[in-house]
């Protein structure tokens, strides 16, 4: 019953924030920028004067579904950011951007970030299976085996843990490089880059939720292994 309050309250906090955050995009993406310029039309001139010219700046599907990709070194943009000219798509592709120069700049938690996919893709993918797995053995079958079985689980869904917090410094890096450079360019006016600053500090706590809740059912697991062992 603790685990359903715990992932209930947990999925409560996340579809506030989101919900948040998909208003305040909406919102800003009624700030139509003075200077005219489109969400793709903003990233290529952050990434030439960062020195970039070897990663690519493209329209991709969806909504929110704007990311870097840095095996490709490609941006891409929900259609709606690429074309747009307002506040809310100058952030997200200067947001992205970001990604670009930290990649450029071989920024170190990003790296740790990239060297992790790998291994988080298969562990998050399992890691649920596993420790429900491990909770049945140690009640039917055996104990010990099944206490193996739940610490395997938990070991595979700590790497999901480890991977939402390093997600932490890179995104709020890369904001932090977007708002930077759209103030010290003076890409967006002063209304304009706090409707920017805004929609990111949004952006960022989607991320920051899904830490904690991680870290949170982490724990609970834990204390379930932990507790079987007293």
């Amino acid at each position: 019953m603790g685990y359903y309050v715990l992932i209930g309250l947990i999925m409560l906090v996340s579809w506030y924030v989101s919900h948040k955050l998909k208003s305040k995009f909406k919102k800003y993406s009624k700030t139509h920028l003075q200077n005219g310029m489109s969400g793709a039309e903003i990233a290529r001139k952050m990434l030439e004067d960062n020195g970039i010219y070897d990663v690519k700046v493209i329209s991709t599907p969806g909504q929110l579904t704007d990311h870097y990709n840095p095996q490709k070194k490609t941006v891409n943009l929900s259609e709606a950011v690429y074309s747009q000219r307002n506040a809310a798509a100058a952030a997200v592709a200067a947001h992205e951007c970001g990604h670009a120069v930290q990649h450029a700049k071989a920024y170190g938690w990003l790296k740790m970030r990239s060297a992790l996919v790998p291994v988080v893709s298969v562990a998050s993918r399992f890691s649920q299976f596993v420790i429900i797995g491990g909770i049945i053995l140690m009640a039917i079958v055996s104990f010990n085996l099944g206490q193996m079985v739940l610490l395997a689980g938990i070991i595979l869904f700590g790497m999901g843990t480890l991977f939402s917090f390093v997600t932490l410094p890179v995104e709020y890096d890369a904001s932090h490089r977007a708002l930077a450079w759209l103030k010290a360019e003076n890409v967006v006016t002063p209304e304009e880059y706090g409707d920017s600053k805004d929609a990111l500090k949004w952006a960022a706590r989607t991320y920051v939720v899904a830490a904690v809740g991680s870290l949170a059912t982490l724990l609970y697991f834990i204390g379930i292994f932990l507790g079987g062992r007293d």
